[in-house]
């Protein structure tokens, strides 16, 4: 068999694997995004719905360019999408903080401890996302079980205002990030070869140079996958700022439900959507270009 038709088969092969996905993304992906980026362009219809107009001021609403005979710029909007950047950036800081140091202990365990370990961390799973965050509820609010145990150590004098804070928020997507933070960053540092880490320290590394120059490139694509895993979803999450945040903290994942639900005002929430899949789509190409980087780093290191 010839290389030509070698490659022709596993061309096929790989068309008759890779067809269905693609198919099924194409109707049910791309097709909404195509619809969202269209009615993000369109009229706000006067009782609802969209006009089929040219009408770029959704977006100008947002970023200052609104055209002030028909719409205004409110500084709300850009400071709800800055206060989600934060939060979601915030909590891939936490997530991390928690999740790196704990991946190299659970690497060390022995394999019956080890699977014991990764199975507890993806239990909560096993429960709806909406029963744990009212559990969260039950704690944080004023007769909780956090306000109880902090008056009974004298810490408060009276209840404090635990929930419906953007730290209920931070906790509550921190508490639910967790596994999507540890799974990536436990394969990478699974698959560390510790024999270049004792040959950093037998050339008179220090424990910090080790992990800088050693350790932390090595698992730097687990690392950089979580911190996107985490970042995406929790940009437009809008379960747990309903849930822990109330109507006192609105995020972009809320005011584009308002929109759509509430105000009716479809091609508004549609431009809402278009710029948190513009800030998604932007850490992406960041994360290629810097997987790409790597690549071509790689063969010059060896």
């Amino acid at each position: 068999m010839s290389g030509a038709t070698q490659r022709q088969r596993r061309y096929a092969q790989l068309g008759i694997l890779l067809g269905p996905v693609s198919l099924f993304l194409a109707i049910f992906f791309l097709c909404p995004l195509a619809i969202m980026m269209i009615y993000s362009v369109l009229t706000p219809g006067l009782y609802g719905g969209a006009e089929w107009a040219f009408y770029p001021d959704n977006f100008g609403r947002i970023l200052g360019f609104a055209n002030p005979e028909f719409e205004v710029f409110d500084p709300v909007y850009l400071s709800i999408f800055l206060r989600s950047l934060r939060i979601a950036l915030t909590t891939v800081a936490i997530t991390l903080v928690v999740c790196y140091p704990a991946a190299f202990q659970v690497s060390r365990l022995p394999d019956r401890w080890k699977t014991f370990a990764l199975f507890l961390i993806t239990l909560p799973f096993f429960a709806s996302l909406i029963v744990r965050l009212f559990v969260w509820v039950l704690i944080l609010k004023k007769t909780g079980f956090a306000n109880m145990v902090l008056q009974s150590l004298g810490i408060i004098s009276e209840p404090a205002d635990l929930i419906y804070t953007e730290g209920a928020i931070i906790l509550g997507m921190v508490y639910i990030f967790i596994p999507f933070m540890f799974l990536p960053v436990y394969a990478s540092v699974e698959k560390l070869d510790w024999s270049l880490v004792r040959a950093s320290q037998d050339l008179g590394a220090n424990g910090f140079q080790t992990f800088w120059r050693v350790i932390f490139p090595l698992t730097l694509p687990g690392v950089i996958g979580g911190s996107i895993i985490v970042f995406i979803p929790a940009l437009g999450n809008f379960i747990v700022p309903a849930v822990l945040g109330g109507a006192k903290v609105m995020m972009l994942g809320n005011l584009i439900e308002q929109q759509f639900l509430s105000a009716r005002n479809w091609p508004f929430g549609a431009a809402l959507a278009m710029l948190v899949m513009a800030a998604v789509l932007f850490i992406l190409f960041f994360y290629i270009r810097l997987e790409g980087r790597r690549g071509d780093d790689a063969p010059a290191l060896r």
